[in-house]
Formats: structure tokens, sequence, C-alpha cells
């Protein structure tokens, strides 16, 4: 019957959708990588006494915070082939997006667990003759990772959620080629709810694994 659920369509469908699953993984783990790497240099900068630099580093995190992510996207997505003079493809501006997006977030994770390393530490670092740059590589760096990981997860599920806005510029991530599928055969309910089920079950997993590297972080 064409009302009723067709599981059918799903199984059938479970090959493309994989595909569109690749993609999105491919540009959440660009993005956190990207965005891990660029914040912890902003967020360097924005803790650096040189204060043009500080200026800067802050000035870029504020402006990227107040603008929508799928504004960033376009931005990106036209700009970069006509900056660069030539076509790099929607993947790489797309992903360039989420890079330099994700930066300003992580920047503040980054900041907000450098602070959180006690002078005392740093001081004793100083005093072993360790220089700035050693003094972050082996002291404060080590240990803001460590206290910003659950904060840094939680950023990666907001992130993989929001992949799923690069239908605007036409690239087929999960939600495009369910979309393509549901739209095909008319199976928008199949397609959406799998679509629905998928996300939530990754998410689940992602907030289930962070609340138990919490307890394991605090009992250490």
């Amino acid at each position: 019957m064409e009302g009723s659920f067709d599981f059918a369509i799903i199984l059938k469908s479970v090959p493309y959708l994989a595909e569109g699953m690749v993609l999105t993984f491919q540009l959440t783990f660009l993005g956190i990588a990207g965005g891990i790497f660029f914040g912890t240099l902003l967020a360097l900068c924005r803790l650096s006494p040189f204060a043009p630099l500080s200026f800067v580093a802050g000035s870029y995190v504020n402006f990227f915070r107040s603008m929508p992510l799928i504004l960033v996207i376009f931005w990106f997505y036209f700009l970069v082939p006509f900056i660069v003079g030539h076509p790099v493809g929607g993947f790489w501006s797309v992903t360039l997006a989420f890079i330099m997006f994700e930066a300003a977030y992580y920047c503040e994770i980054m900041r907000a667990g450098i602070q959180s390393v006690t002078l005392g530490q740093v001081y004793a670092g100083q005093a072993l003759g360790l220089t700035y740059r050693q003094n972050m590589q082996y002291i404060v760096l080590p240990q803001a990772f460590r206290n910003m990981i659950p904060i840094l997860l939680t950023q990666a599920i907001v992130l993989f959620q929001d992949t799923s806005l690069v239908y605007v510029v036409g690239l087929g991530d999960f939600l495009v080629h369910a979309d393509i599928v549901a739209n095909r055969d008319n199976r928008l309910m199949e397609m959406f709810t799998t679509v629905a089920i998928v996300y939530f079950i990754i998410c689940l997993l992602g907030t289930f694994y962070i609340r138990r590297l919490q307890r394991k972080l605090a009992n250490a």
C-alpha cells in the first residue's frame, strides 16, 4: 500500500545512504581537526601579551561567532574559487568554511582550557628554564586538552549535525542522499524518519561517551 511504512525501501537504499554518510563523516573529521589546530593557535594569540595580535584574534572570533554557519558556507563556496582564480570544488570550499568557522569556537574552548592550568605550574616550568614555547608544549597545552576533552567532543557533535547544511551548495551528504531517495520514490516518511533515527543514535552514543569520559577524568 502507498500509505504504509515501507521498510524495504530503507534496506534497498542503505548503500546509497552510506555514501552520503561517508561525506558527512569526512566533513566532520576535517572540520574537527582543522578547527582544533587553528583554534589552538587563535587561543594562544588571544592570550598573547602583544595587544595587536590579541585584538586581531579576538576580532576574528567575535566575527565568526556572530555569523550564521549557512552564510559562512555560502561565502566560502563562492569566494574561495574567486580568490584563488580557479575552481576548487564544493567539498574543499565547504571544508574550509567548517574549519574557519569551528576554529572560532574551539579557540574559546582552548582559551578556557589554557586558563584553567594554574599559574603555579607555569612558574614551575619557567623556574626549570623552559621557554614560553616549551612551557606551552609540555606543561600547559597537554593539561588544557585533557581538561577540555568533553567540551571539545560536545562541539564535535554539534559540527556533525551542522554538516547537514551543505545541502545549500548541492553536496551529497547523508541528508541529501536521503532526500533524493525520498523524492524519487515518494517515500518521504521512510527516509526522513531513518535520517532522524540515525542522527539521534550517533549523537546519543556520543553523549554517553562524553559523560563516561567526564566521570573518568573527574576520578583520575
